[in-house]
């Protein structure tokens, strides 16, 4: 098959939607937890967390246009302060139901059954099904003028995470978490590990 830059353009909307997020491959499955100024929860999946650098320690992520409310990027910018909780296979289905619209008023906590969980004072909240979590601070955030989407870096500040998953040389094991990838905007998939290589050399 052979899709010239035409005939993508001449898809409707939610194929092309369909077929350009499946390009990019297997992606982390991510709930952002926060809340707002006024300790309203909000909690919504995203595909799109990256690592930035291990010293600081930053991850960044991609927010679609603020065209309409997004109530997790007002809230990041209000308090400056989120959480990135992993995706395991026991809570993948509420997690994608968190893709659904719900007014400010209604938290998505409530909604889907997941359990929001405050841990050393931080102030968004976490997911307590998610066995690898970390609280991140905002500290940066670009406006990408080529499609209106808001770019979000922030830096990891305190991680959690099942202890038979951390090796001794710091590798974390998510196939022993049970952590699920994402591929186009609503196919979930279970990992299996082929082989952890060494160090490549000349």
């Amino acid at each position: 098959m052979h899709f010239t830059k035409n005939r993508i353009d001449a898809l409707d909307t939610r194929t092309r939607a369909h077929f350009i997020n499946s390009l990019s491959g297997f992606k982390s499955a991510n709930l952002i937890g926060t809340q707002d100024a006024q300790g309203q929860t909000n909690l919504s999946i995203v595909s799109s967390v990256i690592h930035l650098g291990a010293n600081p320690p930053l991850v960044g992520m991609i927010i679609r246009p603020h065209s309409v409310a997004r109530h997790t990027f007002e809230n990041i910018l209000q308090t400056g302060v989120y959480t990135i909780n992993q995706v395991n296979q026991s809570i993948y289905s509420q997690a994608h139901q968190t893709s659904a619209r719900y007014d400010r008023e209604e938290s998505e906590f409530d909604a889907t059954g997941l359990t929001a969980e405050y841990l050393m004072d931080f102030q968004a909240p976490f997911v307590k099904q998610s066995r690898l979590k970390y609280s991140v601070k905002l500290v940066e955030h670009q406006h990408l003028a080529i499609n209106g989407t808001e770019f979000v870096i922030g830096e990891i500040m305190d991680v959690y995470v099942d202890d038979n998953a951390v090796e001794a040389d710091g590798f974390i094991d998510l196939h022993a978490l049970e952590t699920v990838a994402i591929t186009g905007l609503d196919s979930y998939h279970t990992t299996t590990k082929l082989a952890r290589l060494p160090y490549a050399k000349k």
